[in-house]
C-alpha cells in the first residue's frame, strides 16, 4: 500500500499559477496558502514573494476572507461570534480584521438565529425537569459559540 509521493513544485511561475487557482476556488487566508505554499515544496523566500504577488493580483485579501468566514459560518452553520472569532484565530487572522468581520452580523438576525436554534433543540430534549432543561439548551447554544448573557436573555424571553 504505497501511498504516490507529490510532486514537489521547483518552479516559481507553476507555483504561482497553481496559488492563484487555489485562492481563486475559495477565500483563503494567508496563513493556508502559504501552508500549502510549504506543502508544495517552495523554499521560504520563495513563499513569501509568492504570497505577495498574490496580495498585489487581488488574488488574497485577509480582510475579504474574514468577512466571507464570519458571514458564511453564521448564516450557513449558526455559529455565534465566539466560535467564528476562535476560527478566525485559528487561521491567523489579525484581531482588527476579526473585530471588522464580527460587525457584518446584524443583532437582530444573530438573536434570530440564536432562538431558531434553542426552539429547534428543545423540540429534542426529552428531559421533563425544568431547571435541567433550561441548562442542557443553554450549554448547547454555548457550544454553538454564542455569549451567555444573550443565552440567558432568548431563553427568559421563550417558553421552552
Amino acid at each position: 500500500m504505497d501511498v504516490a509521493k507529490k510532486k514537489k513544485i521547483t518552479d516559481l511561475k507553476e507555483a504561482l499559477a497553481k496559488a492563484e487557482h487555489y485562492c481563486a476556488y475559495q477565500e483563503r487566508a494567508q496563513q493556508e496558502v502559504r501552508d500549502k505554499l510549504y506543502e508544495w515544496g517552495l523554499w521560504p523566500d520563495a513563499v513569501e514573494s509568492t504570497i505577495s504577488e498574490l496580495i498585489a493580483g487581488g488574488f488574497l485579501n485577509e480582510e475579504r476572507f474574514a468577512k466571507a468566514y464570519a458571514t458564511g459560518k453564521f448564516r450557513q452553520k449558526g455559529w455565534g461570534k465566539i466560535k467564528i472569532k476562535q476560527g478566525l484565530k485559528l487561521k491567523r487572522v489579525p484581531d482588527v480584521l476579526v473585530k471588522k468581520a464580527l460587525l457584518l452580523i446584524d443583532a437582530d438576525a444573530y438573536i434570530n438565529m440564536l432562538s431558531n436554534i434553542i426552539a429547534k433543540k428543545a423540540k429534542t430534549i426529552v428531559e421533563k425537569d425544568v431547571y435541567k432543561r433550561r441548562y442542557k439548551l443553554q450549554q448547547y447554544a454555548l457550544s454553538r459559540g454564542y455569549e451567555s448573557d444573550i443565552i440567558l436573555d432568548v431563553l427568559k424571553d421563550s417558553e421552552l
